[in-house]
């Protein structure tokens, strides 16, 4: 079976992979548009970005199965939260959502954000590291390294597989 990733971010494409490792998958990258703000600011705005990652990886690719995974933010009563989604479709037009533990990003980069600033961007100035989003990310900063990108969209990519895997398993009883 063919998987496709609308990514070529290393930290989602690695997310894919290394979950999967065990399944019989021929897993392929390409980069898509996420069609949403290069900053997500909802968790609405973070979704659609992965659903149509992961519907143009579809098409492009000719997958059987594609992943859409998207990182974003969104206002609450305790502060701009990091939040992140991902969607995963089927060739047949099945389709599944799930998102990932959130928290709140500091005040400093929270600020930033809505002056219009990217969280990538953001983070590559503090760190000094221009790559941040594609190793650690902002989770992997603000936790010490206990939970990094990867980990989070590999938890992300359970959630999704999993769904896939149950449904597909309910119609053969």
């Amino acid at each position: 079976m063919i998987v496709a990733i609308g990514t070529k971010n290393p930290a989602k494409v690695h997310a894919v992979q290394d979950t999967l490792i065990r399944e019989r998958l021929t897993i392929v990258s390409v980069k898509v548009d996420s069609g949403v703000s290069a900053q997500p600011f909802s968790e609405e705005e973070t979704l659609e970005g992965a659903r149509t990652r992961a519907k143009l990886a579809l098409t492009i690719t000719k997958a059987d199965l594609s992943f859409g995974l998207e990182g974003g933010v969104q206002e609450t009563k305790s502060g701009l939260l990091l939040c992140n989604w991902g969607v995963l479709v089927h060739a047949d037009g099945g389709e599944w959502i799930a998102s990932g533990a959130k928290f709140p990003l500091p005040l400093q980069v929270a600020e930033k954000l809505r002056e219009g600033e990217e969280l990538g961007d953001v983070m590559a100035r503090i760190t000094g590291d221009e790559h941040t989003r594609k190793k650690e990310g902002a989770i992997g900063i603000y936790t010490a390294d206990w939970v990094s990108r990867k980990e989070l969209f590999s938890h992300i990519v359970k959630l999704l597989y999993g769904q896939y895997v149950s449904t597909r398993n309910s119609l053969q009883h």
